[in-house]
């Protein structure tokens, strides 16, 4: 009766020993396609990347290209539509600044007024900040005393 027992005991372990030798040998294969998979996609992931750069480096290259193509023109452009505009201009045009005093007559609102500027650029007086053709009465609102 002992020998059914110990003959089902070794076939367990005989058993035992197959499916664990079956588990090592899935493990290792696994472990060499896993392998495999990695070095492929890295070999791919590197390929990719590498020709992004280079698309990368293409379109940045282009833009820029392109950009300073623009700027460029335009400042040609530029160039040419000031050079037109500003030849009849000479430097006593901007230097020539003077003072027009508050008066009766001319800005009444303004009179003593610390906003008021009173100064003519180019033939154009600039009398403040606020209103730089003047108050449209008397009566300034936003008229401050001056302290001086």
């Amino acid at each position: 009766m002992n020998d059914w027992h110990d003959e089902w005991w070794k076939q367990l372990e005989k058993t035992a020993a197959e499916v664990e030798h079956f588990f090592a040998e899935v493990g290792e294969a696994t472990e060499l396609a896993v392998d495999e998979i990695v070095d492929e996609v890295s070999e791919n992931l590197g390929t990719f990347l590498e020709q992004f750069q280079l698309d990368i480096f293409e379109e940045v290259d282009s833009f820029i290209e392109d950009l300073v193509d623009v700027i460029i023109t335009t400042g040609d452009e530029i160039d040419a539509a000031i050079s037109e505009e500003w030849e009849n201009f000479s430097d006593e045009d901007f230097t020539i600044i003077s003072y027009h005093q508050p008066s009766a007559q001319s800005h009444p609102a303004c009179i003593n007024c610390v906003n008021y500027h009173g100064q003519v650029y180019n033939g154009n007086l600039l009398v403040c900040a606020m209103h730089p053709y003047g108050s449209d009465d008397n009566n300034c609102p936003d008229w401050e005393k001056d302290q001086s």
